[in-house]
């Protein structure tokens, strides 16, 4: 068994601590957020019901797994950058910068509409995020950020398409 003895290994990443340790504040944010909006996507997952049941379940179920993929790569990036990344529930829920409807009881469009609010603050979040990693100089920081901006698009896309046709239907 391998034995650390003296303090931690000195992370050089051309960035100075103080970046390294902004950048991973910013990046503790964003995994309360998304540790959020993926616990708020499982609930709808479980509790939606109604004639597009199946459909929404799966869309449901679809997004919650690709934000859970998510989760461990932020945290990955915080740890690379040699900051503790939050994973302590009550430590997240301190760093919420999002807040959501429970899905019980609620209606399948009022669950996409909330779904789409919150991907929709992600992005913009997501994009003050990525111009701070940017303006720090930590441009991998950016980057990442960048490529959760595209996800959550993606994701908007999606749910904002599925209303559409919800708004189209006849009642």
């Amino acid at each position: 068994m391998l034995s650390v003895i003296g303090p931690p290994m000195k992370i050089n990443l051309g960035l100075s601590d103080d970046v390294c340790q902004t950048a991973g504040q910013v990046l503790n944010f964003l995994l309360a957020d998304e540790y959020m909006l993926y616990a708020t996507t499982h609930d709808y997952h479980w509790n939606v019901t109604g004639p597009d049941f199946h459909g929404l379940h799966l869309l449901f179920e679809a997004q919650y797994e690709e934000i859970h993929e998510s989760l461990d790569d932020i945290a990955e990036r915080i740890r690379a950058l040699g900051v503790g990344a939050r994973g302590n529930w009550a430590d997240l829920t301190k760093s919420l910068r999002l807040s959501a409807e429970r899905g019980i009881g609620l209606s399948p469009e009022l669950m996409l509409s909330g779904l789409l609010g919150l991907h929709e603050k992600m992005i913009v979040q997501l994009r003050t995020d990525a111009t701070r990693a940017a303006t720090l100089g930590d441009l991998g920081t950016a980057d990442f950020i960048t490529g959760l901006l595209r996800q959550h698009e993606k994701a908007a896309w999606m749910i904002r398409s599925h209303l559409e046709v919800v708004e189209q239907s006849p009642t």
